[in-house]
């Protein structure tokens, strides 16, 4: 049977967030998250925008050095030639998703009708040849505005993309413009005909990111064929967001019709949402709705009478999952006393009492200071104070510490 793969995009997607954004360090701790957290693939960032590509190359290095596996590391581009073959002259990539509008709306308002129908797939079949020649293992096509193009056309599309090699076609909500049944006929129509796997990338400009999101990819199974949820942390994104990854992976393994018949790629630990839910919250500065899917302060929060009374006797009557399967119900510490934090002007006694706290120890003075002043650059590169995983991250991996932080305008 077919399956359900997840590819977050909030390295791609989500730092695009208008007044939002993340350091690269940042950026690097959420791909280790998620590959914690077992998902497929991460749309890590921008092969041709130059602050990007040391980034890049630090994600790909901790990839080959089996720190960052077995998630897949994918970059964005346009579906152009000339941004296929630059991507690939600036960074070693070996998964790609090559994205253009379809929809009549976009060529004749955002194009200014400078290109037809014929040009975008003539475009898009010169880029995945360039991406394929040049070595790219996985290429995935985007049609942007997929819900408000003309369906015929959109399968005409896909085909040509299927002809010359794609892994998959992205159908892209780009305005959250779908229900979930208009896209559950779209999608089965798409897969079926074309019968190439299809890649979900929903927006929740109605408050349907993530029923659109698995509706469409129920639809891609029911046609044969495996489904790719493109997902955000938090439901974080453009305007109004993306499908949360988190809500995602409940709907699936926990909604009426779909826990027992699909299948999500087993390969995924919801225990670790909490703490990946926590960690972007803190990085993205925006904190958890109170009533967030699985991760809010009230997910699990009960105060009524008779809903107590019936969560106490048995937490099924009152809860669809438990807060254990999500890595909640652990205590957590706040310390209220003296304080030791890293920043860009600590010294090394107290680096050494910070890293000393984490039981890492190094054995010569040298190596000590080296690693303190590369905190000292992540605190400059975050503007906040480092959390214990990007601690130990920069004693772990210096190397590819020093390179995130490299910027050359």
């Amino acid at each position: 049977m077919a399956k359900i793969y997840l590819i977050d995009v909030t390295n791609r997607d989500g730092v695009q967030t208008s007044r939002l954004g993340l350091a690269k360090l940042q950026k690097t701790m959420i791909n280790i998250l998620l590959n914690q957290l077992g998902v497929f693939q991460s749309e890590m960032g921008f092969p041709v925008t130059h602050h990007e590509i040391n980034y890049l190359k630090a994600n790909l290095q901790l990839a080959g050095k089996g720190a960052l596996k077995p998630i897949r590391l994918s970059g964005w581009i346009r579906a152009i030639r000339q941004d296929v073959e630059e991507a690939l002259k600036n960074v070693p990539i070996e998964h790609l998703n090559i994205s253009i509008s379809t929809s009549d709306q976009m060529i004749d308002n955002k194009f200014m009708g400078k290109i037809t129908r014929s040009d975008v797939i003539k475009n898009m079949v010169e880029a995945l040849k360039a991406c394929l020649a040049g070595g790219v293992k996985s290429v995935g096509v985007n049609a942007e505005d997929a819900s408000r193009t003309d369906l015929d056309y959109l399968i005409e599309f896909a085909r040509a993309a299927k002809e010359n090699g794609a892994h998959r076609v992205r159908y892209c909500d780009t305005l959250g413009y779908d229900t979930p049944f208009t896209i559950y006929e779209r999608i089965q129509r798409l897969a079926g005909e074309v019968k190439l796997p299809v890649e979900l990338h929903c927006h929740n400009d109605l408050g349907m990111a993530v029923a659109t999101s698995v509706m469409g990819a129920k639809a891609a199974i029911d046609a044969g064929q495996d489904a790719y949820i493109n997902t955000t942390i938090n439901g974080l994104g453009e305007r109004c967001g993306n499908a949360d990854l988190v809500a995602v992976i409940l709907a699936v393994k926990k909604g009426a019709g779909l826990a027992d018949a699909y299948r999500l790629d087993e390969s995924i630990d919801l225990r670790m949402a909490w703490r990946l839910a926590k960690y972007a919250s803190y990085a993205f500065g925006v904190p958890i709705p109170i009533n967030q899917i699985g991760v809010g302060a009230n997910a699990f929060a009960h105060e009524s009478g008779i809903h107590v009374d019936g969560a106490l006797k048995d937490h099924r009557n009152y809860e669809l999952y438990h807060y254990e399967e999500l890595g909640r119900g652990e205590p957590e510490v706040i310390e209220t006393g003296r304080m030791i934090t890293m920043g860009e002007y600590s010294g090394i006694k107290g680096f050494r009492n910070v890293y000393g706290k984490l039981e890492i120890e190094f054995k010569y003075e040298n190596e000590a200071r080296k690693i303190l002043e590369l905190a000292r650059y992540a605190n400059v590169h975050t503007q906040k104070p480092l959390v214990e995983d990007e601690l130990r991250f920069i004693a772990q991996h210096p190397e590819e510490a020093q390179l995130l932080m490299t910027m050359t305008p």
